[in-house]
């Protein structure tokens, strides 16, 4: 019988299995390091792990603090600057990264720099940063989205995913034709892109969840897959490895916080 699984676990491992063996990766600090560690010691042997800070070809030794993190890094074989680490992501020479969403469209498009209007905002988001470079250029873009919103229509748009959907995005000039994001993943599914339209569907589920349940968090018309198909259950093995590399990713971050209080306070929980 297999493990039992943590929702953290899932969505890191799910995350994980978008790496192919020989794709040059850009990885982000928590879930991006974790599933990039996970996918070099599982799947992808032959991946280059490359972080924005120009850490390029790498083994995640630990969990990342920030972007130039050297602590993490095992067996890199070279380090450069931040500019070069973008002018290999303006080139075309990066295969695969990951963004969190703070709001999202149908077309894949992403806002990290505020919620309500810009001048006088809600919530203040993080911002840019590297992400609308990466999402502009990399072949392909994973979005992982566990606190933010899908909308109809942006805040900000701080990142393009598809924009207007068919063929707005090739049209603008971003490079290379075909790119753009490749998957979004939530708490509740696994969500594609139309190859034609571009506009994102459900295409899978997590165990323990229904339709229903994605759609009260989408405010137009979800297209679903037929058949939708459950999201593939974490083996031993890549629980196994999740819990020794990032046991608080594993947990997840509310979980973590509960356990360090409870050793402090001389109450172990099991």
């Amino acid at each position: 019988m297999s493990k039992r699984f943590t929702l953290n676990e899932l969505l890191i491992i799910t995350c994980a299995k978008e790496i192919r063996d020989y794709q040059n990766v850009i990885l982000g600090v928590g879930l991006p390091t974790t599933a990039g560690a996970l996918a070099k010691a599982l799947y992808a042997p032959n991946a280059t792990l490359m972080m924005e800070s120009g850490i390029i070809d790498f083994e995640p030794l630990v969990p990342l603090n920030h972007i130039a993190d050297a602590h993490c890094c095992r067996g890199f074989s070279y380090a450069t600057d931040l500019f070069s680490a973008f002018t290999m992501t303006y080139r075309g020479f990066v295969d695969i990264c990951f963004l969190g969403v703070g709001q999202v469209d149908r077309f894949g498009n992403v806002n990290t720099t505020c919620i309500g209007d810009y001048e006088n905002p809600t919530l203040r988001l993080p911002g840019s940063g590297g992400a609308a470079d990466f999402i502009s250029y990399a072949k392909k873009t994973v979005l992982t989205l566990r606190g933010g919103q899908f909308v109809e229509k942006l805040d900000y748009l701080t990142s393009p995913g598809y924009l207007d959907g068919g063929d707005s995005r090739d049209d603008s000039g971003l490079f290379p034709p075909g790119s753009g994001p490749g998957m979004l993943l939530t708490t509740k599914g696994v969500f594609r892109f139309d190859p034609e339209t571009r506009e994102m569907y459900l295409a899978r589920i997590h165990p323990g969840v229904s339709v229903a349940d994605v759609k009260k968090d989408v405010p137009w018309d979800l297209k679903v897959a037929d058949p939708l198909p459950e999201t593939e259950r974490p083996t031993d093995d890549e629980i196994d490895f999740v819990r020794r590399f990032a046991p608080s990713e594993a947990l997840g971050r509310e979980a973590a916080v509960e356990l360090a209080i409870a050793y402090a306070a001389g109450k172990e929980k099991t």
